[in-house]
């Protein structure tokens, strides 16, 4: 199995499987150990634009990237990393543990609206691995390596008990993670991410979810104590701090990466959003790492 990186993103972007459909099985799963040693134990910061994946640590450890945030891996922490997080590894040589990996639309498949799931699992999160948990990534990857009957469906099952236990380590761990769900703010938030770069204004969303626009900012605000119009700047700004982490790309190569016309407009949202101008932040984690 062989990675390659997409051209089209300054982060690197990984298809693991050489699939349309990203993995051509209902889930795939391997070995920490059996993917590192063909990279020296190590995994430089990329994403994956469709896959969500589910990490162990049984034994060993090494450190993980999630988003900027660093972690410490020990034996029995159990990672969430959802679409899009930008993660790397750099794991002790010789680390035992299990990855399974599922795709972003078995997820949304799974999840139903008002349960609290989809939000925790959309959090890159590091969590200690309960014994139910464990037992859990064992029974998958026994049924993975085998052919028995209804093979897929046991899969199926097993992926969204797994989604079920990794929701409740995360808000039993992590209070503040606290869900929030509405079938609207789903869709809303997913249409940000598809068009968060093309700067549409909060009626341009609500006009493609078919809703007003007093409509969405109220639904918004509910779910989140915010209106409408922060959870795009939360995207952009987001996006522009894996940037500035990430890659080499100047700060007005960023701005009209993101759809900013002006680089001195794009400093100055970044700015208010985080504190610091895109230089400073860049010089502050370069200077911490």
């Amino acid at each position: 199995m062989v990675l390659y990186e997409s051209n089209m993103d300054p982060i690197s972007s990984y298809n693991l499987f050489g699939e349309t459909a990203e993995i051509p099985d209902v889930v795939h799963c391997e070995t920490i150990e059996a993917r590192s040693r063909l990279h020296d134990w190590t995994f430089r910061p990329h994403r994956h634009a469709r896959l969500h994946q589910f990490l162990l640590i049984d034994s060993g450890g090494g450190t993980a990237d999630l988003d900027g945030r660093h972690v410490e891996l020990t034996p029995g922490t159990a990672l969430n990393v959802p679409r899009g997080c930008v993660h790397g590894f750099s794991f002790q040589k010789g680390t035992q543990g299990w990855v399974v990996t599922v795709t972003s639309d078995l997820i949304d498949e799974s999840l139903r609206a008002g349960e609290g799931l989809w939000p925790l699992l959309g959090q890159p999160r590091a969590v200690r691995c309960s014994g139910a948990l464990r037992h859990l990534v064992e029974r998958i990857f026994s049924e993975y390596a085998g052919h028995g009957f209804a093979r897929a469906q046991v899969l199926r099952s097993q992926a969204g008990s797994l989604m079920g236990l990794m929701a409740r380590a995360i808000a039993t761990q992590t209070p503040c993670a606290a869900g929030r769900e509405s079938p609207l703010l789903r869709r809303y938030e997913a249409l940000v991410e598809d068009h968060f770069r093309d700067r549409w204004p909060v009626a341009a969303y609500a006009a493609e979810l078919a809703v007003s626009p007093t409509h969405l900012n109220r639904v918004v605000r509910q779910a989140t104590g915010r209106p409408a119009s922060a959870l795009i700047a939360d995207r952009v700004l987001r996006e522009a701090r894996r940037m500035l982490i990430y890659t080499d790309l100047t700060a007005a190569e960023i701005a009209y990466a993101l759809g900013f016309n002006d680089p001195a407009h794009f400093s100055r949202v970044f700015a208010r959003g985080t504190g610091l101008p895109p230089r400073e932040f860049r010089r502050r984690v370069e200077r911490a790492g």
